[in-house]
């Protein structure tokens, strides 16, 4: 298991770097990162999906970060340029993310990371998500009535705040695999913070959005995040946190125990014994926190092998099984057409019915992990696809080593990021961190929003006198849909992608990963196509977009079809004898830059 990782004493030199950090942080640019977009790269307007027939790719010869932010993705270019590892660059990314994309993630919430070591090819997993207080039981999301709370009942205030896990994944990943200094890779998010960053239009149009949810209820939220006037605050404006700069300096001195022990947790406690769904959150889910590294699930597809992060995520496992059942079909001679997106939604109905039956934290629930992905038992589930007919609903199997429990269908809202780096070794990162809903539970302390990921559990304890897997428990882990991934053919990596979106993350990158692996297209081509997914219902088709003309094909195969705004966030970052090429999707307002 790994411990929030304590930084040796912090030298003199850095010492002094940090104060001369908090004397400067208004000038345009310090340490290793720019506190604002630079000349090149003026704020843009909203992204509205255009119907391009590929996103932009970067090229890089040795080095690329990609990120939801283009002042992130700089970041994490500038620490790669100044000898940092994918490990160091993903940790000043995600400092960066949370200040200037609050509402997706930050401190406050919980991380998945799979990194490959550039020296030993060895890839590991960091389960960064966050935990259910110990004093939670199964009811805990159950009314007077004894029947679950609505969802947004349940979102607004500190009840469905979690152990925060972000900081201690990150501090585990540069422990282990970083090069600069910790304090080096939180001085640019420090000055940015202190000197203000320009509010972009999507985070304007969020804060918006989540005013109708709630957001301005809390005084600490509603004073950052709306004007003087009571308006949610308007893109364009330039928006300082000293607060949030105030707890990155205590982490740069204190390292993750500063978070989890002394003011900040106390802090943190305080906050969420909301008068709005007071939380249970206590000192010691805090300082008992841990990161834990986990074993990575690997599927086997079309000579390339698919990592990811397992239980407590369902990511890798869901995606593994959608793939592993296409396997047995000739998609490339199908082409991008209905035959095509028909069995890739029968899969992922199949999939996602296990997955609602079997998957959650498996430190509190037996796991047929093995069981899931057995080629016998996913060409058996293979066979219930009718390539010529939709099923009416789709069943879980009963794979090796399954236990007897009921399903959950709980679904999952996005408030999520995704961000991916290489660096000049050859180590790289693909992460995946989350507050769940967009601005989490709306309660902020330290200038960071706190996850509402408590939601992410299964509201109802059981269903049919079976107990669902997905249960809280106290100190149990919430079943994720989170999906970072690499990919390898002989032994060698060749991608990295992952994506926002809810349960719908496992979606996107099972389908982007047919494009490009099966169909042929470049990473630009893949993350700019229409989205065409199931995850356990209807097809849904990507509104505005060319997916659209699928619906007729998809029909007369029996399909149900819903026309829907599908927003993901890929990023991704293809790593091949020419280069690399880094890929972030061009729904969203982030980049990729390399070198």
């Amino acid at each position: 298991m790994i411990r929030p990782a304590i930084p040796p004493a912090i030298p003199p030199a850095i010492r002094l770097r940090l104060i001369v950090l908090a004397a400067l942080a208004l000038a345009p640019g310090l340490a290793a990162g720019q506190t604002a977009l630079p000349p090149e790269a003026p704020l843009q307007p909203e992204r509205t999906y255009a119907r391009a027939a590929a996103a932009p790719e970067a090229t890089g010869a040795r080095l690329m970060a990609v990120a939801a932010h283009p002042v992130a993705a700089r970041i994490g270019r500038d620490i790669l340029a100044q000898g940092g590892s994918a490990a160091d660059a993903a940790v000043a990314m995600q400092m960066a993310l949370g200040l200037v994309e609050p509402q997706s993630s930050g401190l406050g919430g919980g991380a998945f990371i799979v990194h490959r070591s550039g020296k030993t090819g060895v890839i590991a997993t960091i389960d960064g998500r966050e935990t259910a207080p110990a004093s939670a039981t199964p009811a805990y999301w159950l009314g007077a009535d004894g029947e679950p709370v609505g969802f947004w009942d349940a979102v607004i205030g500190g009840r469905s705040v979690g152990t925060p896990g972000t900081v201690a994944a990150m501090a585990a990943l540069h422990r282990d695999h970083g090069r600069l200094p910790w304090a080096d890779l939180l001085a640019p998010a420090i000055a940015l913070a202190d000197a203000g960053f320009v509010v972009s239009p999507r985070l304007a149009r969020s804060i918006a959005e989540a005013a109708e949810r709630g957001l301005g209820d809390f005084p600490a939220a509603r004073a950052y995040f709306f004007g003087a006037d009571g308006a949610p605050l308007a893109a364009g404006a330039t928006l300082k946190n000293p607060a949030y700069a105030a707890t990155l300096r205590a982490l740069a001195l204190g390292g993750a125990q500063a978070f989890y022990t002394g003011p900040i947790a106390r802090s943190i406690v305080a906050a969420v014994r909301t008068p709005i769904n007071a939380g249970e959150l206590t000192r010691a889910d805090l300082a008992g926190y841990e990161a834990r590294a986990r074993a990575p699930v690997c599927m086997t597809y079309r000579a390339h092998e698919v990592c990811g992060m397992g239980p407590p995520s369902s990511g890798a496992l869901t995606v593994g099984q959608i793939l592993g059942m296409l396997s047995a079909y000739d998609l490339a001679a199908l082409g991008d057409g209905p035959a095509l997106w028909h069995l890739v939604a029968e899969a992922s109905k199949l999939a996602f019915a296990d997955r609602g039956l079997y998957m959650a934290d498996a430190d509190f629930v037996e796991m047929p992990t093995a069981g899931l992905l057995d080629p016998a038992y996913l060409a058996a589930r293979a066979a219930l696809i009718d390539p010529a007919a939709t099923m009416a609903r789709a069943a879980p199997g009963t794979p090796p080593g399954a236990p007897a429990r009921a399903p959950d269908t709980d679904p999952e809202k996005p408030g999520t990021t995704h961000f991916v780096a290489v660096d000049v070794e050859g180590g790289m990162i693909s992460v995946t961190s989350t507050i769940e809903t967009g601005f989490g539970s709306r309660v902020m302390v330290g200038g960071f929003l706190l996850n509402n990921e408590l939601t992410d559990f299964s509201r109802a304890p059981e269903a049919d006198g079976a107990a669902i897997a997905n249960r809280v428990e106290g100190g149990k882990r919430p079943r994720s849909s989170m999906a970072p991934t690499i990919v390898l053919k002989d032994g060698a990596p060749v991608l990295l992608i992952g994506s926002p979106g809810g349960s719908r993350i496992i979606a996107y990158v099972a389908g982007t990963l047919v494009r490009i692996l099966d169909l042929g297209m470049t990473p630009g081509e893949a993350v700019a196509a229409g989205h065409a997914l199931s995850v356990g219902g209807p097809v849904e088709l990507e509104q505005g977009t060319e997916a659209e003309a699928l619906a007729p094909g998809l029909e007369a195969l029996g399909q149900a079809v819903k026309i829907r705004n599908l927003n993901s966030g890929l990023s991704v970052i293809a790593i091949g004898p020419g280069g690399l090429i880094g890929v972030v999707d061009p729904r969203r307002e982030g980049a990729a830059v390399g070198e």
